[in-house]
C-alpha cells in the first residue's frame, strides 16, 4: 500500500519497528502533494525544507534510543489561521500576505513538542468566513472526490489535503461547523472539540467565543490522537479549561450496548435532501444492530441557530477585525490622502467581499439603537438554546444528524447567493453555539457518488463518548480510501 493511504495509527507503527524513517515518509508525502496539489490547490505554502531536516532529526533521535510520541515524524497540515513562527501565515486574506508571527499557536508548539512534521499551510476561506473556500485570496480549492465540486469550508484546504493523501491529518478550526462540514463534503473524520478544552491561542480570532481548533483525519482513531495532543489547559488563554490533556485514543470504548442516542426531529425536516436522510438513518439503524437505543427527541430553538449565529459570529468578526487599519502589521493601501483615508482603502482593499459583508453585519447589530434588538436578544437564544441541550442530554448520551443538508455542490454554484451559503451550516452552527463536541464522519455516498457526513454530538466534556460512538460506527462502516 502507499505511504500517503496509510493512517497515522499505521504509519506510526512501521516508525517505532524502524521498518520505515521519517525522512522516507516526509519525501513520499511531498512527492504525492507534487503530484496532486496542482489539481487539488489545497495548499498556500508548502514547508518542504524545513519538514525534510526535520524529519532527519526525528529519525536521528529514534536511533539513538530516545523515548518519542507515538506520532513522531507523522506528516500533518495546518490550517493558514494558525499561527507559525517564522512561517507565513496569511488567513487566505490579502491583509496578511507577507505576515510571518514570531510565535506559534499553543496547538502547534504541542506539536512540534510531540515531533510531528508539518508539510505546509492550508487554504481556506478568509479570515475563516466562508463554506466552501471559494473566498480565498489566493486559490480555490477543489474537492477531490470530484474535482469541479467544493471541498466545504472554511477549513476546506485541511479536508481536502486529508482526502487527497496530501498529508496524514490536519488542524483546521470550526466556528460554525468549519471543521465539520468540509469533513462531510470530502469523505474524511473531523472533530470539533467541547469549547475551551483546546486553547485558542495562536489561532487568528474570527469570533473568539465560538471559534475551536481541532482534527481532521482518515479515521476517528487518528483523530483521537491528534486530538489527545493538543487538548489541555493553557494560562495563555483564559477560556481554555483546567485539565492536563487527554486519552481519547487509549480510552476508546466502541461498546454501544446501554448506550441511548437521540435523532432531533428538527435536524431532518425541510431542507435535508432524501439522500442524506436516508443515509443518516440506516447509520442510526447500525447503532440499533450494535446494541444502542435510538430514539427520536427535539431541541427547541434549533430554527433559530442560524440567525442567532450570524449576529454573534459577525459581531465578534466586527470587533477582532478592527485590528486591520494599516498602521500595526499586516496590508497597508500605496496611496492614501490622511489617517481616516488610509483606513478605509487599507481596509476596502485588503479585505474580501465576505469579510466585508460580516464586518458590517456585526457593525450593525452592535450599533446604538441596534444592539438590544439584535445582539442582546441573540445572546438570550443561545442560553436557551444551550437549556434545550442539557435538557435532551440528560436523556441522551448523543445525538446523531446529518453534518450538511446536501452533499459538496458544484463550484461557483452558491458564491453569489449568500443566504444560500449560510443555509449550507444549518445542522452545524448550532454546537458552537451551545460550545457542544461533535465529529462528523463518512456513512454513505449520493448517487452521484458523493460522500455523506454523518454528526454526532455530544454533551459539553463528554468528547470520549463521541469518539467512542464514531469508532463503534466507523468499524462497521469502514473509512473512505484516499481520492484521486
Amino acid at each position: 500500500m502507499e505511504l500517503y493511504r496509510m493512517t497515522a495509527e499505521e504509519l506510526s507503527a512501521l516508525l517505532e519497528k524502524k521498518e520505515l524513517s521519517a525522512a522516507e515518509l516526509t519525501k513520499a508525502q511531498f512527492e504525492r502533494i507534487h503530484a496532486v496539489e496542482p489539481d487539488v490547490q489545497s495548499y498556500i505554502t508548502l514547508t518542504e525544507e524545513e519538514a525534510l531536516r526535520r524529519a532527519a532529526e526525528i529519525d536521528r533521535r529514534r536511533s539513538e534510543g530516545e523515548q518519542l510520541s507515538k506520532l513522531a515524524g507523522i506528516p500533518i497540515g495546518i490550517k493558514d489561521n494558525l499561527c507559525t513562527k517564522g512561517v507565513r501565515t496569511t488567513c487566505a486574506s490579502k491583509m496578511l500576505g507577507n505576515f510571518e508571527p514570531v510565535y506559534s499557536a499553543t496547538a502547534v508548539e504541542k506539536l512540534e513538542d510531540a515531533g510531528l512534521v508539518m508539510t505546509g499551510k492550508l487554504n481556506m476561506d478568509e479570515f475563516a468566513m466562508g463554506s466552501s473556500t471559494e473566498n480565498s485570496a489566493f486559490q480555490k480549492t477543489k474537492n477531490p472526490r470530484d474535482l469541479t465540486r467544493v471541498p466545504g469550508g472554511s477549513s476546506g484546504g485541511s479536508a481536502a489535503a486529508v482526502a487527497a493523501g496530501e498529508c496524514t491529518f490536519a488542524l483546521g478550526s470550526d466556528t460554525g461547523g468549519s471543521i465539520r462540514q468540509p469533513a462531510g463534503f470530502c469523505g474524511v473524520v473531523g472533530f470539533k472539540p467541547t469549547y475551551g478544552t483546546v486553547s485558542r491561542y495562536g489561532l487568528v480570532a474570527f469570533a473568539s467565543s465560538l471559534d475551536q481548533i481541532g482534527p481532521l483525519a482518515r479515521s476517528v482513531k487518528d483523530a483521537a490522537l491528534l486530538c489527545d495532543l493538543i487538548t489541555g489547559r493553557d494560562p495563555r488563554d483564559t477560556t481554555s479549561v483546567p485539565g492536563d490533556g487527554s486519552n481519547y485514543y487509549g480510552s476508546l470504548n466502541p461498546e454501544m450496548k446501554g448506550k441511548v442516542l437521540g435523532l432531533p426531529k428538527e435536524f431532518f425536516g425541510e431542507g435535508i435532501s432524501d439522500e442524506v436522510k436516508s443515509a443518516v438513518l440506516a447509520a442510526a439503524k447500525v447503532y440499533e444492530g450494535l446494541g444502542a437505543t435510538v430514539k427520536e427527541v427535539s431541541v427547541p430553538l434549533i430554527d433559530y441557530s442560524l440567525p442567532t449565529y450570524y449576529i454573534l459570529s459577525s459581531a465578534e468578526a466586527s470587533s477582532n477585525l478592527a485590528r486591520y487599519d494599516g498602521v500595526k502589521y499586516g496590508f497597508r493601501a500605496a496611496e492614501f490622502d490622511g489617517l481616516v483615508d488610509m483606513y478605509n482603502r487599507t481596509r476596502s482593499e485588503g479585505f474580501g467581499s465576505e469579510v466585508k459583508r460580516r464586518i458590517m453585519l456585526g457593525t450593525y447589530v452592535l450599533s446604538s439603537g441596534y444592539y438590544d434588538a439584535y445582539y442582546k436578544r441573540a445572546q438570550k437564544v443561545q442560553r436557551l438554546l444551550r437549556q434545550s441541550f442539557d435538557e435532551v442530554f440528560a436523556g441522551c448520551d448523543a445525538l446523531i444528524t446529518p453534518t450538511s443538508p446536501t452533499t459538496a455542490f458544484k463550484l461557483g454554484e452558491k458564491l453569489s447567493d449568500s443566504m444560500q451559503m449560510y443555509l449550507t451550516d444549518i445542522c452545524t452552527v448550532s454546537i458552537n453555539i451551545a460550545g457542544l463536541p461533535a465529529m462528523s464522519l463518512p456513512c454513505g455516498r449520493d448517487k452521484e457518488g458523493l460522500p455523506i457526513g454523518l454528526q454526532l454530538i455530544g454533551n459539553r466534556f463528554c468528547d470520549q463518548t463521541i469518539f467512542d460512538v464514531g469508532a463503534a460506527f466507523e468499524a462497521e462502516f469502514g473509512r473512505l480510501d484516499v481520492a484521486l
